[in-house]
């Protein structure tokens, strides 16, 4: 269900770091190899196409969810001012293999969101999009309400992903979907 060659948002880069062209990055990612690994990644600005840069070293901040990393040819602190609000990217096609019952986030897009009432499966709305601040979160468009909603990607309040067939089910706690 992924689509080849379309990117993934793995890292937000925040600020810089000291004055020899290291940068803070926020991860938006659980794979922390993406931010520790020399290699190529790919970094956007807005809107802009992605471009190719190497990153050739990285260390995570202790007890925090964000990186120091470092990318070939930025030097000086000016450089890696420019690269303030960059988003690093991974394409899709790259992501890395799961256990079962795992999902890469970007699977959940545009899944149908069913709920369970009165023991019949009655479809609510659809995944539109992530949102990743201290938990992942999925962004819920529900049909009837014409609203968007943030539910938590949790066991206990979405008990079912179904990707072949294209929905999952969730259990809300009561007043979740009113908010």
């Amino acid at each position: 269900m992924i689509i080849k060659n379309e990117w993934l948002t793995v890292g937000l880069i925040t600020s810089c770091h000291g004055i020899n062209g290291q940068v803070k990055v926020k991860s938006l990612s659980d794979f922390e190899e993406r931010f520790l690994k020399p290699g190529m990644r790919w970094l956007q600005k807005e809107n802009e196409p992605p471009s190719k840069i190497e990153l050739t070293s990285g260390f995570q901040q202790p007890g925090k969810e964000t990186y120091i990393v470092k990318f070939q040819g930025i030097n000086t602190r000016n450089h890696a001012e420019q690269l303030k609000k960059f988003k690093i990217l991974v394409k899709t096609d790259k992501l890395p293999k799961l256990k079962k019952e795992e999902f890469h986030l970007l699977e959940l897009i545009n899944l149908e969101v069913k709920i369970l009432e009165n023991d019949e499966l009655k479809t609510i709305g659809k995944v539109i999009n992530l949102e990743n601040e201290k938990n992942n979160l999925l962004v819920i468009e529900l049909f009837k309400k014409q609203k968007k909603v943030l539910i938590p990607f949790v066991k206990e309040i979405v008990p079912l992903v179904d990707i072949n067939n294209n929905f999952l089910i969730i259990n809300p706690p009561n007043g979740l979907l009113e908010l």
